[in-house]
């Protein structure tokens, strides 16, 4: 594991993001060169629905999408609210931000800088990944997840 550490933004809207909007943003911050990592979080969507008379049943989310992002097809399992982004620099935050006012047109969002990620190795990493993880996984785990994370080849 490498010693060094990444700046890192993090990317709040004001309001849950449909998945054409998701894609949108997700294509244009893998375009900018110098971003080591994207995470996106918001509140999960089941794959059945966990209650009422319909338990059990497929979910008909409108928020469940198959996405492309790049060359690669990505299953959107939540409602996407908040990016967290590890940086090779500081500089291409503006050109984050620049995207961010492309496509956020209709509503408000934030870009701000500070530490969002682990950098350390936790119980949860080891335990999923073993003592030789490699670091671009470190904080990226949900043990409670069986398919595991998505990764997608940037530009190196």
């Amino acid at each position: 594991m490498t010693e060094a550490t990444f700046p890192q933004c993090r990317i709040v809207t004001e309001r849950l993001l449909n998945p054409e909007t998701v894609e949108q943003i997700l294509n244009r911050l893998v375009a900018i060169p110098g971003i080591r990592k994207i995470i996106i979080n918001g509140p999960s969507i089941p794959q059945k629905v966990p209650y009422g008379p319909a338990r059990g049943l497929p979910n008909p989310h409108s928020g469940k999408a198959t996405i492309r992002v790049g060359e690669n097809d990505v299953d959107l399992r939540v409602q996407v609210g908040t990016f967290l982004l590890e940086l090779e620099t500081r500089d291409i935050i503006t050109r984050i931000d620049e995207a961010c006012k492309d496509i956020f047109t209709k509503f408000t969002y934030s870009v701000k800088e500070g530490k969002f990620m682990r950098s350390t190795p936790t119980q949860t990493d080891y335990a999923k990944y073993g003592p030789d993880a490699e670091g671009i996984m470190l904080g990226i785990v949900d043990p409670k997840n069986k398919t595991g994370p998505t990764l997608i080849q940037g530009n190196k």
